[in-house]
């Protein structure tokens, strides 16, 4: 089979990986954005899961003849099964799935917790029994027993890897901006004491190239991270559609197990329609582009390491704390529940930088590595901890006002800055751009 990719040009299929793209847990993925609420701040980002995944699954391929140019043999059925593992990888994710499950922290994340297996009890196991993969996926996806070699699982999923490789490249695309790495990095994996590795040497020494490749990527997912993933009008759609998610499974109007039957329209429309009408009233909202705004707002910058822990701990982790903090707010700014909407994230860390790389000392973690020469990775997953920002979003009219009240439950100063109208917040102009 051969497809035309928008990222990748043309993509040929085996005829196991054909068989496995036609599964009904693969296609379901056709309505899922990759960036789920992105697209209200780049029109362009309606890519899916299924492009991701069918994309992942060619940057694997990549990967894998890279392998066998340094001399490590993968067999033929081998990298069939890497590839179909690299098709079914987002098979468990939900609509908004990082907004629900990373974020709010509603849901074990999608690719820990024991979805996958629960699906291969079903007619998915039937399935890959009938190709003969069962026991093969599972082990790749982290679902059963280990019985491919370690390296073979981190060609999909691990640091530096096949779904990193193409969400870089695909998420800046289809945000339309000027970010790519150059396709020399393939060149650098090789599999070391039975795990994937960059390669960062060359005669005994250490190689500046790869290391700069290497560094390339990083500064794409940081860029990325702080432009897009994290832009804040992306932040509040997603965190309507998540308080609105937790409201219904609180009335028992929604359940787990009815989000992996349904994707991203479908799930609106039944919170549009749900029974709780407070879930019901900010999907409407959200549905029409009226977001709530930006009325507190504490930064990485001015809370201090411990502080920013602690507050994870108790708006992050446990949810009845911040639903506490909700209506808490809600009562003294007299508003409805669901109209004022904490934001506390769990702590950000730049996984990638802990990469394997092999150098002239042996095996080691990317950010272990010594030397001016790494500084800059360092500084990167510095950077990257600043990303992380707690807010509490309400209408417009009362932005203002909820910041006070903000003040005296979280007992740190608001940092965002008024500006303009009484009520109306910087850079919230009816049109907007992607910058603001």
């Amino acid at each position: 089979m051969l497809i035309r990719d928008p990222v990748h040009g043309d993509v040929a299929l085996s005829r196991l990986e054909a068989e496995v793209l036609d599964f009904p847990e693969v296609q379901r993925l056709r309505g899922i954005k990759q960036l789920g609420t992105a697209c209200l701040v780049y029109p362009g980002c309606v890519h899916t899961r299924f492009e991701h995944s069918l994309g992942a699954s060619v940057m694997a391929h990549r990967i894998i003849a890279s392998l066998r140019r340094e001399g490590t043999p993968v067999p033929r059925d081998c990298e069939d099964l890497i590839g179909a593992a690299a098709l079914l990888h987002d098979i468990t994710h939900v609509p908004f799935g990082h907004t629900l499950e990373d974020e709010r922290r509603l849901f074990g994340r999608h690719d820990k917790g024991s979805r996958l297996a629960r699906m291969l009890d079903g007619p998915l196991g039937a399935r890959l029994e009938g190709l003969g993969i069962h026991a093969g996926i599972a082990s790749m996806l982290g679902a059963g027993p280990a019985t491919v070699p370690a390296w073979m699982p981190e060609v999909v999923s691990s640091t530096i890897d096949a779904d990193l490789l193409d969400y870089l490249r695909r998420d800046s695309y289809f945000a339309g901006l000027a970010q790519d790495y150059d396709d020399r990095v393939f060149r650098y994996f090789r599999v070391t004491d039975e795990h994937l590795a960059l390669n960062m040497t060359k005669h005994g020494m250490e190689r500046p190239d790869a290391r700069s490749e290497v560094v390339q990527l990083l500064r794409m997912r940081y860029f990325l991270t702080e432009r897009v993933y994290y832009h804040h009008t992306k932040v509040v759609a997603g965190a309507m559609i998540s308080k609105a998610v937790e409201m219904a499974l609180d009335a028992a109007a929604l359940d787990e197990s009815d989000l992996l039957r349904l994707n991203d329209w479908t799930l609106l429309e039944r919170l549009r329609q749900s029974s709780v009408p407070a879930a019901s009233a900010l999907i409407e909202r959200l549905l029409s582009r009226d977001l709530l705004k930006r009325g507190y707002v504490i930064t990485a910058h001015r809370t201090p390491a411990p502080q920013r822990a602690a507050l994870v701990h108790r708006y992050h982790e446990t949810r009845a704390e911040r639903r506490a903090a909700e209506e808490r707010l809600a009562a003294k700014l007299g508003c409805a529940t669901g109209e004022v909407i904490v934001y506390c994230p769990a702590l950000t860390v730049m996984k990638e930088a802990a990469a394997l790389v092999h150098t002239p000392d042996g095996l080691r973690r990317l950010n272990d590595a010594e030397g001016e020469a790494f500084s800059e990775i360092k500084a990167l997953e510095a950077r990257y901890e600043t990303l992380w920002r707690l807010y509490v979003f309400a209408p417009a009219e009362i932005a203002r006002r909820a910041a006070g009240a903000a003040e005296e439950i979280f007992g740190h100063p608001n940092e965002y800055t008024f500006t303009g109208a009484d009520n109306e917040p910087v850079g919230e102009a009816r049109v907007r751009s992607p910058t603001e």
